[in-house]
């Protein structure tokens, strides 16, 4: 089956795909993306990742080319077409083609790429056993809830995790965990699942905004707050959450063991409940 891509309008085999080298998005990481993964061959959560597209794209004043109407038929035409049992959909739009200046210009047309590509969840024995994770340094920018295809700092972080030959990263700054390199962090104190704030130190994560709401539904107490480096360490459960992840305990931070170093009572539960959530043709696009 073959990776297809989708370029301003057009499929096309993945081999075959090209940009300019003018693009800003290859000159200045001048763009915002997505990445959405099918359940049974159906979006998930689409409408959540769109409209968070719509807000990266704004906050950089950048026109989004396309209805969400019309997102939704490319995206549909792509998984038909890529014809996977699980796919992960890739959606880039960047500022377009222009001669290299910081500045910008309003007529610049934008560059919208799409990638479908088969999808192999996480094996099941890490979701059972649990992760590990380490610490580092937040160093990206201010705007973390935007999206954008700059992703300099998150490189670096991922590098680490890979030299480490643990799970994640999870970032701190000044003191406070903010999220990881590649996922949303929630904590359980107490009973309580807390997790960072929605605002600009973080990514306003759909897969988050799913698992908070299921944690509600089950009658866990949620809140939205930051927790220092030093009660991630005594929380009684750490987990992760995001679209390749889904709901991931973790069990070992820094070498030291969370909770009773296994997957607790409340993220099984959480997993348990995504894993009914995602069954459910009602949320699948």
């Amino acid at each position: 089956m073959p990776d297809v891509a989708f370029i301003n309008g057009t499929f096309v085999p993945l081999a075959e795909a090209k940009v300019s080298i003018e693009d800003r998005g290859f000159q200045f990481g001048d763009g915002v993306y997505e990445v959405i993964r099918t359940y049974r061959g159906r979006p998930f959560a689409l409408e959540g990742h769109l409209a968070r597209l719509h807000r990266s794209a704004t906050a950089l004043d950048l026109a989004l080319p396309y209805s969400n109407a019309e997102w939704t038929d490319y995206v549909r035409e792509g998984i038909k077409r890529a014809s996977y049992p699980e796919a992960k959909i890739y959606i880039q739009v960047t500022r377009g083609v222009a001669p290299r200046d910081h500045a910008y210009s309003a007529e610049t047309t934008p560059t919208v790429v799409m990638t479908v590509r088969e999808f192999h969840p996480l094996d099941r024995s890490l979701q059972a056993a649990g992760v590990e994770a380490m610490t580092i340094e937040d160093i990206r920018w201010g705007r973390c809830d935007i999206k954008s295809v700059n992703l300099l700092a998150n490189v670096l972080a991922r590098q680490q995790v890979r030299q480490a030959q643990v799970f994640e990263a999870i970032l701190i700054k000044e003191g406070l965990v903010t999220e990881g390199a590649v996922s949303n962090v929630m904590v359980v104190q107490r009973g309580t699942v807390v997790t960072a704030p929605e605002g600009p130190r973080i990514l306003s994560g759909v897969t988050r905004a799913t698992v908070l709401n299921l944690a509600r539904s089950e009658g866990l107490p949620v809140q939205e707050r930051f927790v220092s480096q030093a009660d991630l360490y005594h929380a009684d459960e750490v987990f992760l959450t995001g679209t390749t992840v889904e709901v991931l305990a973790v069990v070992r931070i820094d070498g030291k063991i969370i909770g009773g170093g296994r997957p607790g009572p409340i993220v099984q539960r959480l997993a348990a409940c995504f894993t009914s959530r995602v069954s459910s043709p009602l949320a699948l696009a």
